[in-house]
């Protein structure tokens, strides 16, 4: 009996080692894709989180005080400048013009009066001039009354989309009452800010170019159909972010952009012999990024890298890597740190060609 248990277990010893032996041998046999970076010129945008205001957007208020006797126009409305959009009740004003009125009539009969006794010597010069600056004060005083009366009509200063109200018909308004926010949305403006560094590579690159076209993607993830420009950058930097603003202006034919609105602006950055790979080639440890570089013995060398920009799929590299380097591709997480390998070299044209064809799916 014990001689059969012998056999049995040298069975088993010898069946584990040749499966062992069996999944190492097909270990080996797999063929990981290696690749190289490249260095090329290339453009990517830089994403900056913006605010968009109305190149002009201003508060609608009562000039003067009154009931709200009519509305005019609706809440969202398109309206063009000089549109009548509230008035006030008019009554008080127009009594007080056409007072006004009465008394320039009477002041122009005293002045007649006086002139023609004057011209006669029977008054003195000075009681024609009294008759006159009476008169000029009557005439001013119809002025200011017909400014008050004009004031009860509240009309667009420019063409614009209105906000919500807030009065309603027939609300006792007092002088300066806020009535509604006007915004004329053809162009608008994105307020954005940018680090330091970032600001001092920006004027070294277009100080002797034009303002820089930047675009504009919106909300759900879509790009404005229209391109700005940076026109404005603010004098000082916040002192607490390190940030200093910059405007871009951004056409608005189709009125789809509104005032409040917020987006990211897309500035194309231009690197010069920027080293490529792609992201599926490095791995993490804790907050540090490494590649496996293959060397001239086929084994894996793990190499911490620096990136400097992430572009979809792709990273730029700022050092650790040069063109020269063959890294995997694929597959690290089959894979240990010195380990020797079998592999396939795939250009790196090719393997962006994939990153595309997957970017695209």
């Amino acid at each position: 009996m014990k001689q059969g248990l012998i056999s049995i277990i040298s069975a088993t010893i010898l069946f584990t080692t040749s499966c062992k032996e069996h999944k190492e041998e097909k270990k080996e046999e797999i063929q990981f894709i290696v690749t190289s970076p490249i260095e090329i010129d290339t453009t990517f945008n830089k994403e900056y989180v913006c605010q968009l205001q109305s190149v002009q957007h201003i508060e609608i208020r009562a000039l003067e005080k009154g009931y709200l006797q009519n509305i005019y126009v609706n809440e969202g409305q398109y309206v063009k400048k000089g549109q009548i959009m509230f008035q006030i009740m008019p009554l008080i004003y127009q009594a007080e013009t056409q007072k006004s009125e009465a008394e320039v009539n009477f002041a122009k009969i005293e002045y007649q009066n006086t002139k023609q006794l004057a011209d006669s010597n029977i008054v003195s010069k000075n009681e024609l001039a009294l008759a006159k600056a009476k008169l000029d004060k009557a005439k001013a005083e119809l002025l200011l009354a017909k400014a008050h009366l004009s004031f009860t009509e509240i009309r667009a200063p420019f063409n614009g989309i209105i906000d919500r109200f807030n009065v309603r018909l027939g609300s006792l308004l007092n002088e300066g009452e806020l009535l509604t926010t006007l915004a004329d949305n053809s162009k608008m403006w994105g307020y954005f800010n940018v680090p330091e560094a970032e600001y001092l590579d920006y004027i070294s690159l277009e100080k002797s170019a034009n303002n820089a076209i930047v675009m504009l993607e919106m909300a759900n993830h879509k790009v404005f159909d229209q391109k700005g420009e940076v026109e404005t950058i603010e004098a000082d930097f916040n002192n607490e972010t390190g940030n200093i603003a910059f405007r871009a202006t951004f056409p608005n034919p189709k009125r789809i952009l509104r005032h409040g609105e917020t987006g990211k602006i897309l500035m194309p950055i231009i690197l010069k012999n920027a080293v490529i790979i792609p992201q599926r080639a490095t791995f993490d440890v804790l907050d540090k990024k490494f590649v496996y570089i293959v060397d001239a013995s086929n084994t894996l060398k793990a190499k911490q890298i620096t990136v400097s920009q992430e572009m979809p799929h792709l990273y730029v590299v700022a050092s650790g890597l040069n063109a020269k380097d063959k890294i995997l591709a694929e597959g690290l997480g089959k894979v240990k740190n010195n380990e020797r390998i079998k592999y396939s070299f795939m250009p790196f044209a090719k393997e962006l060609a994939e990153l595309n064809n997957l970017h695209a799916e």
